[in-house]
């Protein structure tokens, strides 16, 4: 099996083990439509913000300075461990601070504080089990990757049910809990999730020799810190939209989050590739033709990315009767073309930025993300009084765009790889131009959209066909 087989192998498993629990937990927005009002719904969405939000600051790059530093040191066994007690000890310490300076949070983050409670514990045990899971990834063992994953979606989802399903609901459950709120039996079932898998991962903490090297803890510090940063940055890129419109109008938020929900179809693509990618460029970093395996990677992901962003606009109209069940939420559905192309330049920016983190040049990777900030935040004050809701959606695009860009031009000075930027750029312009015409032209036919969808399979089939055959022939 080649390098390139055996990474979309590893790739389809993470894809697996990554999309399908958060499509079946996706699918739980039909759920919360059908029960939760847009205020509601909005309320949910935010609590998810600021769990993006904590879980970037307690993790503070670790994971991706861990896959650095565990494929290129000779005594692994340290990196693992180092990273282990620095990560568990950090945790144990923002977690005591949380719960202490617990009043003032509730008061600056507008939410009740059992939700605020419930918030903290479920990142405690979730960035608990963040090194076990990477430990995973970057030892090639994918398949308990995934089971380990799906369990815990089907541990959510079917608490979930029991809780709120009419017809499935558990009655001595819900009156075990008990809460005014139904937001937050959605909270809860996430916590007994997060707290079952920490209990399977824990076997990991036992077996892992307990040995801090001050050297290794340093140079992970040195290069975690900036891609705390970054992710910071990210955070408010990805969801500063959704916590400003809820300040603003909850019921309007309520409908864009919903409808946004669409839109991560193409958001699980990028993360399952992410990663399989993610700790593959490592490992292939010294062989003789990373850089062309890197270009081809990159080629792949946009033709599958171009595709899918395709597929998913042009069948939107059964999408979304499957997704959402309460039209209050539909008004927002024109966001989801805008946010599809945005998180597939995200994708791309993905791909393009592993020439700063194997350059260990992280820093790069932290101005690109507060530049991609600081546009979402101004043109989200300056804009969304005055023109709605849809300027959140412009503001994502245009952010992801521009970090895009930036990352490519750096990337040609400081890490040159011979991406063959006129066949990406060609898909990227047919399948955007199609998207927009089928949605906004032809106002999602689906028989013309078919026909677009025809059409770009065979530029595809066109262009491709001779290296797709090479490909499958590889051994």
């Amino acid at each position: 099996m080649s390098v390139l087989q055996r990474f979309f192998k590893d790739t389809i498993i993470y894809g697996l083990a990554i999309v399908l629990p958060r499509l079946i937990n996706f699918l739980l927005t039909r759920l919360y439509t059908g029960v939760f009002k847009n205020e509601q719904f909005s309320e949910n969405t935010v609590f998810y913000v600021y769990a993006a939000f904590f879980n970037v600051i307690f993790t503070y790059g670790m994971e991706t300075a861990f896959f650095r530093f565990f494929s290129q040191h000779k005594d692994k066994e340290k990196v693992l461990s180092t990273s282990f007690i620095a990560l568990t000890s950090s945790t144990i310490v923002f977690g005591i601070l949380l719960f202490t300076i617990a009043k003032p949070l509730v008061n600056l983050m507008n939410i009740d504080l059992l939700s605020y409670y419930i918030l903290v514990s479920i990142i405690l045990l979730e960035t608990l089990v963040v090194l076990p899971f990477a430990y995973l990834r970057v030892t090639g063992r994918p398949i308990r990757f995934a089971i380990i994953k799906l369990f815990n979606v089907f541990i959510i989802v079917g608490l979930n049910i029991l809780f709120l399903a009419k017809g499935f609901q558990s009655e001595s459950l819900r009156n075990l809990f008990h809460f005014t709120n139904e937001v937050q039996y959605v909270f809860t079932a996430n916590l007994v999730a997060s707290a079952i898998i920490f209990v399977c991962i824990l076997p990991y903490y036992i077996k892992t020799k307990w040995i801090l090297d001050k050297t290794i803890l340093k140079s992970l510090l040195s290069y975690g810190w900036p891609i705390m940063v970054a992710g910071i940055a990210f955070v408010i890129n990805e969801n500063f939209d959704k916590w400003f419109l809820d300040g603003r109008d909850p019921h309007i938020n309520g409908a864009y989050s919903a409808c946004y929900k669409i839109a991560v179809f193409m958001t699980l693509f990028v993360t399952a590739f992410k990663m399989g990618a993610e700790p593959f460029f490592f490992n292939q970093a010294k062989a003789s033709n990373a850089k062309e395996n890197y270009a081809r990677i990159l080629k792949y992901f946009t033709i599958v990315g171009s595709l899918g962003l395709l597929i998913i606009v042009v069948y939107i109209n059964l999408i979304k009767d499957i997704i959402i069940k309460n039209e209050s939420y539909l008004f927002a559905l024109k966001i989801v073309p805008i946010i599809i192309i945005a998180n597939l330049f995200l994708g791309i920016y993905n791909n393009l930025s592993i020439w700063y983190k194997l350059t260990d040049k992280t820093r790069y990777g932290m101005y690109i993300s507060i530049l991609g900030a600081v546009i979402t935040i101004a043109l989200n004050l300056a804009f969304v009084p005055e023109f709605g809701f849809m300027v959140c959606a412009y503001a994502t695009l245009i952010a992801y765009g521009v970090m895009m860009v930036v990352s490519f031009y750096l990337g040609k000075k400081h890490y040159p790889v011979p991406y063959d930027v006129k066949r990406i750029s060609l898909y990227l312009a047919t399948s955007i131009t199609l998207t927009v015409l089928s949605f906004y032209q032809f106002d999602s036919n689906i028989y013309i959209g078919t026909l677009f969808l025809v059409v770009f399979l065979g530029l595809i089939f066109f262009l491709e066909k001779k290296e797709f055959k090479q490909l499958l022939k590889q051994k």
